[in-house]
């Protein structure tokens, strides 16, 4: 097998500005394959031959090819080099790699607190290293950096090496392999000290996952910092351990600087997505053992103090895009992050486009666990004229959230709307009160846009007359999205939606109760909420069920441009019997802007041979 790296040139520049170019030694290799092969070439690619007499270089080369299939268990190999050109310009390699040293002995011990810790056992079952298997270096020094790492990350700041010897012995073609890690006693959290915050401590000290006393982990100080990020309550988040017991060591800080080494600090400005936050909390090993060692805690407590800068109490937001559904559209947004001490919050948002305009807020009130249990009180105006539907819904809601570990949040509600509405030929006023309860999730990773997500969403709501509500009713509503790659190149996104009502009242059940299908996210190849059940003048009604179904392929062309093809289902209708599903099916384009993805569509309705094809435009990610 040859190996040929080829020409590299690199400049160097002097210091009067004059270059000088150096040329690698090109090499062939026989006798050897494989990832020592490469080794050897990686190894001589950074001896320039000018810079050496024959002799030096033959000496040069043939050290730097022994220390390079060391590293792969050849201990004892013999080596031709012949070189060609003049002055030199490469070198063949003839080499018999000799027997492969094999591990004989593998003794692999954890002392110390560790010794009782399942996550070191995890690592001594599986160390990358086995008897009777070729010796490799890099699986030995990386298990090395697996226990240290491992060390810092479970509180384990004293630990040491006093044991490890790798002993080969190449006539016996064998290494036995001593490593021993002492851990020492595992650190536990100490006091946890919160400054400045304007938020009641008592409150952030109920999103801990940790309490005084329990055994250090690194990755709960990231989960903390996360968690805190996520209330929206600060602008700036500072979780750090104190590692050291004398303050009076360590020199005086420039001015404006943190009284604090950096090697403490886990700091987050401008708060970051939950899915990426894990990266920024890393603590620099290094910097870790060294601090643990120079300022040794005999009580082997980690003490903890929270730094926190309040976030605005005031932030606008606002936005424009263009969809066909819609037309132009703009949101306008105000949110109160904090209004107290208790971290209650307030959104209200005015969405605005040629059909729909809408006001809605949002006050929120947590509760014992701010992330994960709170209540929440909406209310809303919104104005709709289009198709056959022109309406004025007022509403509000009161709703118990619960947020759980598996990743679904429980919505418990009691809603009243008023709506003033013509329909088709239909002209009424209505209010109602009604209870309902939903379950939703979405999973993304990437959430801009998507190479693996579902979102799932269900709900039900019960509206009787018996407690003064306008219609009696039974509404519920299934809708779910799944993406996934396959290879880098491949892109899958399917839909599934269900709606139905049960009631002897529908001409009471007002136009947003009622179902629609049609546009950029139902069925492609018709308008907006185009398809529903029509009374004798063909003017649309809305229907009682519900069916929507879609499966899209997505094939990257380059870079961030991606081509689609899809079918779309679906239809609104009376009942289930007599469903007329409408079908959709045409080609489109994604390209993956910097301001989110951007959607053009060209579908065809399968259905309707009146119409050749309908454009369909979006931007906004899909989940």
């Amino acid at each position: 097998m040859r190996f040929r790296p080829g020409w590299r040139l690199s400049i160097l520049g002097l210091g009067l500005g004059i270059s000088s170019v150096a040329q690698a030694l090109d090499v062939d290799i026989e006798g050897l394959e494989g990832p020592a092969a490469e080794n050897v070439v990686l190894y001589l690619d950074a001896i320039d031959p000018a810079q050496f007499r024959e002799e030096r270089l033959r000496a040069k080369v043939r050290s730097q090819t022994f220390e390079a299939m060391r590293v792969y268990g050849y201990y004892e190999p013999s080596l031709d080099i012949r070189f060609t050109g003049e002055p030199i310009e490469s070198a063949e390699l003839s080499i018999s790699p000799g027997e492969r040293v094999k591990i004989t002995v593998l003794d692999l011990v954890v002392n110390g607190d560790a010794k009782q810790d399942e996550a070191f056992d995890e690592v001594l079952a599986e160390p990358g290293l086995k008897v009777g298997e070729p010796l490799v270096h890099a699986p030995y020094e990386s298990l090395r950096s697996r226990l240290s790492s491992l060390s810092l990350q479970r509180g384990y700041f004293d630990a040491t090496f006093p044991e490890r010897r790798m002993e080969v012995r190449p006539w016996e073609q064998s290494a036995r392999i001593y490593l021993t890690l002492d851990s020492g006693p595992r650190y536990r959290f100490g006091d946890i000290a919160i400054k400045g915050s304007q938020i009641d401590d008592e409150r952030l000290r109920k999103m801990l996952p940790f309490a005084p006393g329990d055994p250090y982990l690194a990755g709960q100080l990231a989960q903390y910092n996360q968690s805190l990020s996520q209330s929206d309550w600060f602008s700036r988040i500072s979780v750090r351990p104190q590692l050291t017991t004398s303050a009076d060591l360590a020199l005086a800080p420039p001015s404006g600087r943190s009284l604090s080494p950096w090697w403490q600090e886990a700091d987050i400005e401008n708060p970051i997505p939950a899915s990426t936050s894990a990266e920024a909390n890393r603590i620099d090993q290094q910097a870790l053992t060294a601090a643990s060692r120079i300022y040794p805690d005999n009580r082997h407590e980690v003490p903890v103090e929270v730094t926190l800068v309040p976030a605005d109490r005031h932030r606008i937001e606002t936005g424009i895009g263009y969809a066909t559904d819609v037309g132009p559209r703009a949101r306008l947004s105000w949110t109160q992050p904090w209004l107290n001490s208790a971290g209650h919050s307030l959104t209200n948002e005015l969405f605005l486009s040629g059909p729909e305009q809408e006001f809605a807020g949002e006050y929120l009130i947590p509760l014992e666990n701010p992330l994960r249990d709170s209540y929440s009180i909406t209310y809303g105006l919104q104005q709709i004229d289009n198709e056959d539907t022109q309406s004025l819904e007022i509403s509000t809601e009161v709703s118990r959230r619960w947020k759980f570990d598996n990743g679904w949040t429980q919505d418990l509600f009691v809603r009243t709307t008023y709506e003033d509405y013509t329909q088709a030929d239909e002209d009424d006023q209505v209010l109602l009160y009604y209870p309902g309860v939903s379950w939703s999730r979405t999973r993304s990773r990437n959430p801009i846009f998507p190479t693996w997500g579902d979102r799932q969403r269900i709900s039900f709501a019960y509206s009787d007359t018996a407690w003064g509500s306008g219609a009696t009713f039974f509404r519920t509503t299934l809708d779910s999205q799944w993406i996934r790659m396959l290879g880098d190149n491949n892109r899958f996104i399917g839909r599934v939606g269900l709606g139905a009502i049960e009631t002897d009242d529908f001409d009471k059940i007002p136009p947003s109760l009622r179902f629609f299908t049609g546009g950029d996210s139902s069925v492609r190849g018709y308008s907006y909420e185009s398809l529903s059940p029509e009374n004798a003048d063909g003017e649309l009604t809305g229907g009682q069920q519900r069916f929507t179904a879609s499966i899209e392929a997505q094939r990257r062309v380059t870079g961030d441009w991606w081509g689609a093809a899809f079918v779309d289902s679906g239809n609104a209708f009376q009942d289930w019997a007599g469903a007329d599903l409408k079908t959709g099916a045409g080609l489109g384009v994604r390209w993956i802007s910097p301001v989110g993805p951007i959607r053009f569509d060209v579908a065809h309705p399968v259905d309707d041979p009146d119409n050749a094809y309908r454009i369909h435009f979006s931007i906004g990610p899909e989940l």
